[in-house]
């Protein structure tokens, strides 16, 4: 329900504000107690409200019917006025880690970029892709892309085209990143939705946010991992780098190293019928059987 316009939401008392949100006035006091609604300002013995209660009170209302606890609500709110942010607040941020933002001085840049591409546009390019934050007149970045950005460096990779391949990189990211939260929200949300009323309701998202991240950086990873080597066995058929005559190249006295042991060898896809043996568990059952008459 609106104020009135002969109300100011400047200066409600704690009757108006609770018709304004449609609460009891108890409630609102409750609120306060549990740090969930700000103090209001004192005119003589008087409490009077303003806007920025009201958009507290509804900030509760709307998380309060998505599920939030109370106290989860309350911890959200008091992190926030810190100005942490989600993540944070969600413990899925590094410590002491590669996630850590460090500050780069200026020859830190000169030694990662050559002098005639350190410009502005570089700097806000690489800051629109996240990569810098600015703090005090200083950019700091990942740790992770401190290190990374040594190595390429070393490669003599151009840093225009670091940040092109690094944004195209985000974009897939990011879309991973929006499948395994859709797998949280529909498939984990409603549960704890559910039990809003659990004391424990942010260390149970926090729990479930952290080990489905593990399990996506897991799969990531490995799909990542299998991905360059198929790449690279294209690009090794591409440049004649292994002979079609079976014999042994000039290089594999001195491989490159693998990232993992060799897969066993089979076809991708297999036929309809193998995948609903599998399925059907025949196989196991077959194995089993031979290894009884093998006793």
């Amino acid at each position: 329900m609106p104020t009135s316009p002969a109300t100011p939401a400047a200066q409600l008392t704690v009757e108006q504000l609770a018709v304004a949100v449609d609460l009891p006035t108890s409630t609102i006091r409750m609120y306060q107690t549990k740090g969930l609604l700000h103090p209001p300002r004192r005119q003589g013995r008087t409490a009077r409200y303003d806007g920025s209660h009201l958009d507290r009170l509804r900030l509760v209302q709307r998380l309060q019917t998505r599920g939030f606890s109370l106290p989860a609500i309350a911890e959200l709110i008091e992190a926030r006025e810190r100005g942490a942010n989600v993540a944070t607040v969600l413990g899925l941020t590094g410590s002491a880690g590669p996630d850590d933002w460090v500050p780069l001085r200026l020859r830190d840049l000169r030694r990662l970029i050559p002098a005639r591409d350190l410009r502005p546009r570089l700097l806000r390019r690489a800051g629109e892709l996240g990569m810098l934050r600015w703090r005090r007149g200083r950019p700091h970045t990942r740790r992770w892309a401190l290190e990374s950005g040594i190595r390429v460096v070393n490669l003599t990779v151009p840093p225009d085209e670091v940040l092109d391949q690094l944004e195209r990189l985000r974009a897939v990211t990011d879309g991973i990143a929006a499948d395994f939260v859709g797998v949280f929200e529909r498939r984990l949300w409603p549960q704890l939705a559910a039990d809003a009323a659990a004391e424990d309701q942010l260390n149970q998202v926090r729990a479930l946010l952290l080990e489905l991240t593990e399990t996506a950086e897991t799969v990531v990873l490995g799909a990542l991992r299998e991905a360059i080597r198929e790449a690279a066995e294209s690009f090794a058929e591409r440049h004649a780098l292994l002979p079609a005559d079976g014999a042994e190249p000039p290089w594999a006295s001195d491989p490159v190293p693998v990232l993992s042991p060799e897969g066993p060898e089979g076809v991708t896809v297999p036929e309809e019928q193998v995948l609903e043996r599998f399925l059907a568990g025949r196989d196991e059952e077959d194995t089993e059987e031979s290894e009884k008459d093998g006793r």
